[in-house]
């Protein structure tokens, strides 16, 4: 301590309050309390009381400072032309701004990716859900047409149900609709094999069709209107007719 002191004295000057501006003075009366606060009662592994401590002795000398300064007649306030330089350069400082542009930018890329993540999870779920739900929905129809089938239920109700669910979901693909009529195994036979009745000789000629002839062409007939038919022309007139095309003839001539 007299070492300290001893240096103190030796760098000291004798100079005027208005070239040194030091104040030393404790904290500013508190207004809620009215008293100074007690030192001893500051903590100082509390942040709050510590920081409070520094802005209250602040303040305490800047009450004493600013009426000393006024009366040396000192200007206080900053002037509107007042330019100073910033401690870093312009070139520092847009490095800055890009790193924090780009923080940003990384966050929200981040924060974009966790909703899209959440909103096709809940996508899935949804279409899961659906999907079951119409499974389920099949299921029952198909054992209601089962038991209709088997002469076990005479109830309709689930074509009606069928009808209303498919002009609800308009949307719906076309194969997933189920319409009134033979299921899929009569109508896969039926375009295999027909819909019954004799087939054998059903495109032989009889007497109407021999008796009709709407459909008969003079000019194709008797090759008239191919003009200049070539050689082309020359075998049809050769060719001898079919056996319809004789009978049509003779039913003419008769």
């Amino acid at each position: 301590q007299d070492g300290l002191k001893q240096c103190l004295s030796e760098f000291r000057q004798q100079l005027a309050w208005v070239e040194r501006l030091d104040v030393t003075l404790g904290q500013v009366v508190d207004p809620a309390s009215q008293s100074a606060a007690n030192k001893d009662a500051l903590d100082p592994e509390n942040d709050f009381q510590r920081e409070m401590s520094f802005y209250r002795q602040a303040q305490a000398a800047v009450l004493e400072a600013l009426p000393r300064l006024r009366k040396l007649q000192v200007p206080t306030r900053r002037p509107d032309d007042y330019f100073a330089e910033m401690a870093k350069s312009d070139q520092q400082m847009q490095k800055i701004r890009q790193k924090l542009k780009s923080k940003q930018e990384a966050m929200e890329r981040s924060e974009k990716a966790k909703q899209l993540r959440a909103m096709r999870k809940y996508g899935k779920k949804v279409q899961t859900e659906i999907l079951q739900r119409r499974q389920k929905e099949k299921k029952n129809m198909l054992n209601a047409v089962k038991k209709y089938q088997k002469g076990l239920s005479d109830k309709l109700d689930f074509l009606d149900e069928e009808q209303t669910s498919s002009q609800g979901n308009k949307k719906g693909s076309a194969s997933q609709r189920i319409k009134k009529g033979p299921n899929a195994k009569r109508r896969y036979k039926n375009q295999k094999f027909g819909f019954g009745g004799k087939k054998k000789g059903s495109k032989w000629n009889t007497k109407e069709s021999v008796n009709d002839v709407s459909s008969f062409r003079s000019k194709v007939a008797h090759n008239k209107g191919a003009g200049k038919a070539g050689k082309g022309g020359k075998k049809a007139l050769n060719k001898r007719p079919g056996k319809r095309a004789r009978q049509k003839m003779k039913s003419q001539a008769r």
